[in-house]
């Protein structure tokens, strides 16, 4: 495994503040999206961003991610990849999280693979050809790296990983297009000797990457870092920019 399964570290962190501007819509009339629109002064014409999310899903952090990606000019769209079973923040250290992805909160939801595939498909198919996206960017945080690294075949061209669980080794050398990934100092999910192996596959893979690794912050800095704390802040600040200058080279 190119890096470990989820845990409750992918949980933990802080509030953002702030106001978000983009909309609730609904994707294949089942599950929910956010959708952030950029000026049309300042639209990518044909270009979008699919973020999958962590644990926590669509909340006030994640939406005003999204909104920064619009400010950029990227029409941007946050999957809930949850089917509206995303956890709060800050679950406590007996939350049984294999159980949950196993089943969800009621027993009948799982969050596998064979659960979460067609979500991500079908906000694919929406951006595409609903909202006129011919070069599809995607960001995926902590749970949802997964699903970026699996859905590049599916019309995914370039993608962008925060502190990724659960990518597969055969997933990630799957890849057919460039990818950028922020890692934290301290994360035993995408520890050191993860990341070292992920970079040899992406040597192998041939893609465009880049793995940059971030001092100071542990596992969901990029979306869950206290901005409070200004290694945090400036951490998270980069990562942002980190992905907005990924995409703007290999998307437009």
């Amino acid at each position: 495994m190119a890096s470990n399964p989820p845990r409750q570290c992918c949980t933990i962190g802080v509030k953002h503040a702030g106001e978000s501007t983009g909309k609730i819509i609904k994707i294949a009339g089942k599950y929910d999206g956010y959708l952030a629109t950029p000026l049309a002064e300042k639209v990518h014409d044909g270009v979008g961003i699919l973020i999958l999310p962590d644990v926590i899903s669509i909340f006030e952090n994640s939406k005003l991610v999204a909104d920064q990606f619009a400010a950029n000019g990227y029409l941007t769209l946050i999957l809930d990849i949850f089917n509206g079973d995303a956890l709060s923040l800050n679950r406590p250290a007996n939350f049984d999280f294999m159980g949950w992805l196993a089943s969800g909160s009621t027993g009948d939801n799982p969050h596998t693979k064979e659960a979460v595939d067609p979500i991500v498909l079908d906000g694919i198919k929406t951006l595409k050809e609903q909202y006129g996206v011919k070069k599809l960017g995607a960001a995926g945080y902590c749970f949802g790296a997964k699903y970026v690294v699996r859905h590049y075949k599916d019309g995914i061209d370039v993608g962008y990983l925060a502190h990724p669980s659960f990518v597969d080794e055969d997933e990630l050398e799957g890849i057919t297009g460039p990818l950028s990934i922020a890692a934290a100092e301290t994360d035993s999910i995408f520890p050191a000797d993860k990341r070292h192996r992920s970079e040899e596959i992406l040597q192998n893979v041939g893609q465009p990457y880049q793995i940059n690794l971030y001092s100071g912050v542990v596992h969901g800095f990029s979306i869950r870092g206290d901005p409070s704390k200004k290694q945090e802040k400036f951490a998270k600040e980069q990562a942002f920019l980190q992905a907005v200058a990924w995409f703007d080279e290999y998307l437009l």
